[in-house]
């Protein structure tokens, strides 16, 4: 059996409830999906839920930046001037490992842009994605653990004369 049957599953399960309870509470559904994405894009577990959510979040604080900068300037060119800084700055915080997933910086100012420029409800579906990753993570390895000790292996059984060797 694959590998992916348990995240599969989890996944699965997990972006259904996701979508009910998110509309049910008028949060930002695909906000989330995409915290989610950069949990597993960051690597997994610990590190991946940890420097994606960060930089989500850097990046949130980053588009909340351009737009307090646009209410104060409004010269020709502005907009591309505060979006090549700020671009320039989500490389460079880089160097530093918490915020080091250059992506998630751009998916949490793409994310706030997104919904209008609204700081709360893209920071909590940000959250909310990146906590959704994590547990399908750990659900994921869990589900597969169990398939996986149930399920036959697809190795042939080594012949006796051939494991001496």
């Amino acid at each position: 059996m694959k590998n992916y049957v348990g995240v599969a599953v989890s996944i699965g399960v997990l972006a259904g409830i996701w979508t009910q309870v998110s509309s049910s509470l008028e949060l930002v559904t695909w906000v989330g999906f995409l915290a989610w994405a950069c949990y597993f894009a960051a690597g997994g577990g610990r590190i991946g839920f940890t420097r994606g959510l960060a930089a989500n979040l850097s990046g949130l604080a980053y588009g909340w930046l351009v737009a307090a900068f646009l209410h104060v300037a409004s010269f020709p060119g502005a907009l591309a001037i505060a979006v090549g800084v700020v671009a320039a700055l989500m490389c460079l915080q880089a160097g530093w490992a918490p915020l080091s997933f250059i992506p998630g910086a751009f998916v949490g100012a793409a994310a706030y842009f997104g919904t209008a420029f609204g700081f709360w409800p893209t920071a909590i579906a940000l959250v909310v994605g990146a906590l959704l990753g994590w547990a399908s993570g750990v659900l994921g390895a869990r589900i597969q653990s169990a398939v996986a000790g149930r399920a036959p292996s697809a190795e042939p059984p080594v012949a006796p004369a051939q494991a001496a060797a």
